[in-house]
């Protein structure tokens, strides 16, 4: 059900000081709490986690006064503007919709939810209680894709009538047996891990256009064989434990006549290490961008034709990481503003239908028309 904004007067801009409170200890709640410590103008008042050792640490270490073990704690905190949620995807839904329910704003990790359908009702309790819900698509803030993005907008490329965009890990499992093989728990594989994106990056340098529908297929060869594994997890053998895909493939067509081919993986028996790649096809030009574990320089080429003949052109561009911080940064300037209209997390529960279409896809094995 769409719901109609609240009723409130606008909100005027935000006290220069927000409270924040963050929920996660593990990588992106300490990178979430590490982002705000070095912003201006946003304290971390709070931190909840249920790894008593770990919430103790960060508490002495990042100087967060109040500390808990249990998030419905912290969020029902009255002290707070935000609330930073950075725990596994099933618990993103709750805890989003008391903290908004409660009038605070929130960061959220990616993805927005494990479904579609909770995505959506995030984002009807974002409108309807007019507070932020902004997601940690951090990755469309690196250097390169932000010159690409920029680019675009200065170049004709012509038609851009198709695009490349994959994820792809040799050997890459965050945990066989862990919430991240468990369906319920985390919502898929690679596909809503790292799939989601670079389906957030190729989207947002085409303009946003929408996703009509999709054909995927997907598969678990490797990781219910107990393969696959990060070199910092454990793995262990047979079915019981890996209920997700470790590589997934879909034709995605778009409202605008093009067509985008989303590939992610985990592991597979490939020359790829952790390799992020997106490909733009136009018409009069192409780009390319290409991510070889996590590599910091010479990631883009601009494709064109001089004089009748292919040129190459590689723009000199540094990523010195931060992105979590500049998304968060956004986020928080965009809170500052007043200004929330569409700010309600509502081009993230998009992704979340496609990729919702990705599984459906693959599960019947026939194209699927995105919600």
């Amino acid at each position: 059900m769409t719901l109609s904004a609240s009723t409130e007067p606008a909100p005027s801009a935000a006290p220069t000081e927000l409270r924040v409170g963050v929920i996660g200890l593990g990588f992106a709640g300490t990178t979430h709490l590490d982002a705000y410590t070095a912003l201006p103008g946003a304290t971390v008042v709070a931190l909840a986690g249920q790894e008593e050792p770990r919430l103790a640490e960060l508490g002495r270490t990042r100087g967060v006064p109040n500390l808990y073990h249990d998030w419905q704690d912290l969020v029902a905190r009255d002290d707070l503007d935000i609330v930073s949620i950075g725990v596994p995807n099933h618990l993103h839904h709750p805890i989003a919709i008391a903290a908004l329910a409660s009038g605070k704003h929130v960061f959220c990790e990616k993805p927005l939810a494990t479904t579609g359908a909770l995505a959506a009702e995030m984002t009807d309790a974002a409108l309807a209680n007019n507070r932020v819900l902004e997601i940690a698509f951090n990755h469309r803030r690196r250097g390169d894709v932000r010159l690409l993005k920029d680019y675009l907008a200065s170049t004709e490329l012509g038609r851009i009538y198709h695009a490349r965009a994959s994820w792809r890990r040799r050997s890459g499992i965050p945990g066989i047996g862990s919430w991240f093989t468990n369906r319920a728990m985390s919502g898929g594989g690679p596909m809503i891990d790292l799939g989601s994106h670079v389906l957030d990056i190729v989207l947002h340098l085409l303009g946003e256009p929408r996703v009509l529908s999709v054909s995927a297929v997907d598969y678990g060869e490797v990781g219910r064989l107990g393969r696959g594994g990060a070199s910092n997890s454990q793995t262990t053998g047979g079915t019981q434990t890996f209920e997700v895909e470790d590589f997934a493939f879909a034709l995605l067509r778009l409202d605008n006549g093009a067509s985008i081919q989303l590939e992610a993986s985990w592991a597979d028996y490939t020359a790829h290490d952790n390799d992020i790649s997106v490909d733009l096809l136009g018409s009069m030009g192409g780009a390319s961008l290409f991510v070889r574990d996590h590599a910091t320089d010479d990631t883009l080429r601009l494709h064109s034709e001089v004089h009748g003949a292919s040129a190459v052109t590689v723009p000199r561009v540094h990523v010195p990481g931060g992105e979590h911080r500049l998304v968060i940064e956004e986020f928080l300037a965009t809170i500052r503003s007043g200004q929330w209209a569409n700010s309600y997390g509502e081009y993230a529960l998009h992704r979340s239908r496609v990729l919702d279409a990705v599984y459906e896809s693959a599960r019947t094995n026939k194209e699927v028309t995105v919600a």
